[in-house]
């Protein structure tokens, strides 16, 4: 199930912006809670790889589940596993939504993709955890352009992709699988990797 609170309290609790508002945070250095300072101290190992990997789980917005089963996968992939893991969070449709600049928040992105406002070879996707390949052309549906949010960021010609994706208009395209270097996820994936070797 996914989490339906006020978003600012998981971003303080890893002491960053998840969810791609460009806010700034409220009291970003003291955690929720009740004892705000006084319940902070120094993490222990496992608590600190604990954080990174529920920082990445909430920066994608996907359960506990998901991210478990993402992760078997990984393991099962050639490569380093975390950069795997990061491949396939990336390669989720919302994600690339989102990253080709459609949304201004992964959530929004979720919500359009849901609600059937995305086509994938002319062909209607209502699933956000759906991996898009390479070579797989996204597009908005005529409904979903007309959305304020979504108009303005068409509009705009200040944003660029990352460079394994490609936008035209309200099109975009999977050139590649990402590389690390081109995924802005400001975590230690190593350290997620390291959580459930344990």
């Amino acid at each position: 199930m996914h989490y339906t609170g006020p978003k600012n309290r998981l971003s303080r609790r890893e002491g960053l912006d998840l969810f791609g508002k460009g806010t700034k945070l409220r009291r970003a250095t003291v955690p929720p809670g009740q004892h705000g300072p006084k319940g902070s101290r120094r993490l222990s190992d496992y608590g600190v790889r604990l954080r990174e990997k529920q920082k990445l789980k909430r920066i994608y917005g996907v359960t506990e589940r998901q991210f478990q089963k993402y992760f078997a996968v990984a393991t099962k992939v050639r490569g380093k596993t975390g950069e795997v893991l990061l491949r396939i969070l990336e390669t989720r449709l919302d994600n690339v939504i989102y990253r080709l600049g459609f949304t201004p928040t992964r959530a929004m992105a979720r919500q359009l993709v849901s609600h059937g406002h995305v086509n994938i070879a002319n062909a209607k996707v209502s699933i956000p955890s759906y991996q898009v390949k390479p070579g797989q052309v996204v597009t908005l549906s005529p409904t979903s352009v007309k959305i304020p949010q979504v108009l303005t960021r068409l509009d705009s010609t200040d944003f660029h992709p990352p460079a394994w994706l490609q936008r035209q208009a309200a099109a975009g395209v999977v050139l590649s699988l990402p590389e690390r270097s081109l995924i802005e996820a400001p975590v230690d994936e190593q350290l997620i990797v390291e959580f459930y070797s344990r």
